[in-house]
């Protein structure tokens, strides 16, 4: 393993992994978060000292330490926020409806829709121990530690779109049917509020994705947001113990979801690897086979569209984190540099498009 890529995963982990003071955009009263933790969580006992993680864009969180054990809390930022953003309900709603099933969630102490406690919407739910995987290409690890995190996360994908909805108790959590075409009038009615300068490429395909989207086969839960450094590995075993982050979670097209995890190999670190097979990580191929044997598909058509509409759905999320930066409400401070990588996706969303007919 060269050097040099194992400090660029060091350092991006330094980055976004561990916890720090919680910034003066995000404090709130805490002794009113611990009062409310005294009533609403079963077995908390204080008292309670709080700290921010590093990591994440979209919703601040928090570690919360007690001498029993340790919490995580996620809230919808302070400030001005995008129509339908920052959906902490929504989180709350679907890893209690998986946790039951044994899927792997964090389990959920409680929901507080009440803003006056600590000024926004939040919910808590246990700190799950573990490895957070920042770089997809996985430098530190044996090729066949790769290979086995690799589809260990593809089965557990895979099990979520196997998951009865209904048995569940989502029924209502999304609405069954047209997700691909609702999808891209999210992004774009997202793209647009956010939006910094003009991009050519983002026109072409705000106007040509609704006319050429697929039929929705399947319905299901889907993730939207599911990547290794979305998800808690066992510490030690190739294992997935939490996926995380439900922000983005819906009923919809299962193939959206997987797709998005398949832009790692396209566009992501993966696809800058010379020789899968020596690295250790599957291939393209292989990970599809797995994914088509567990849920039973034959193959997975119009990838080329998919793959379209995944990189214009990435550049209208970064440019929502631009927005953000603009308007001063954003959690990094790295936000106002994602603006760069926004044309980029727009140019590679294009190409997939003519690719795929446009």
């Amino acid at each position: 393993m060269a050097q040099t890529e194992v400090s660029d995963e060091q350092s991006r982990e330094d980055q976004n992994t561990g916890t720090k003071a919680v910034v003066e955009s995000h404090k709130f009263n805490e002794a009113a978060l611990a009062e409310w933790m005294t009533a609403n969580v079963e077995g908390y006992r204080g008292p309670l000292e709080v700290r921010q993680f590093k990591g994440g864009q979209s919703n601040p969180t928090y570690q919360l330490i007690t001498p029993d054990r340790k919490y995580v809390m996620r809230r919808k930022p302070p400030g001005k926020l995008l129509p339908s953003a920052h959906a902490v309900d929504r989180e709350f709603r679907v890893i209690s409806a998986l946790y039951p099933t044994g899927f792997p969630v964090a389990h959920p102490y409680g929901l507080c829709t009440d803003d006056s406690v600590i000024g926004t919407m939040f919910y808590v739910m246990e700190m799950v121990e573990g490895r957070i995987l920042w770089d997809q290409s996985l430098p530190a690890y044996a090729p066949a530690e790769r290979h086995a995190i690799h589809m260990a996360a593809c089965r557990t994908l895979a099990a979520l779109h196997n998951t009865d909805y209904k048995a569940v108790g989502l029924e209502g959590f999304g609405r069954p049917g047209n997700y691909m075409s609702r999808q891209i009038d999210r992004w774009t009615k997202q793209y647009k509020a956010s939006e910094t300068r003009h991009i050519e490429t983002i026109e072409r395909l705000i106007d040509w994705l609704p006319k050429t989207v697929p039929e929705d086969d399947q319905t299901t839960i889907v993730h939207a947001d599911y990547r290794l450094d979305n998800m808690v590995m066992h510490a030690t075993e190739p294992r997935v113990v939490a996926v995380l982050d439900w922000e983005l979670s819906t009923l919809g097209n299962p193939l959206a979801d997987f797709t998005y995890v398949l832009m790692q190999w396209v566009n992501g670190s993966i696809a800058a690897i010379p020789d899968l097979k020596a690295h250790g990580i599957p291939t393209m191929e292989e990970y599809i086979a797995e994914y088509c044997r567990l849920t039973g598909r034959a193959g997975l058509p119009e990838l080329n569209w998919f793959f379209a509409y995944n990189s214009f759905r990435l550049a209208g999320i970064l440019q929502g984190i631009v927005g953000r930066a603009r308007d001063g409400t954003a959690n990094s401070p790295q936000a106002a540099a994602m603006e760069e990588r926004v044309p980029l996706l727009g140019e590679a969303a294009w190409k997939f498009a003519q690719l795929a007919g446009a």
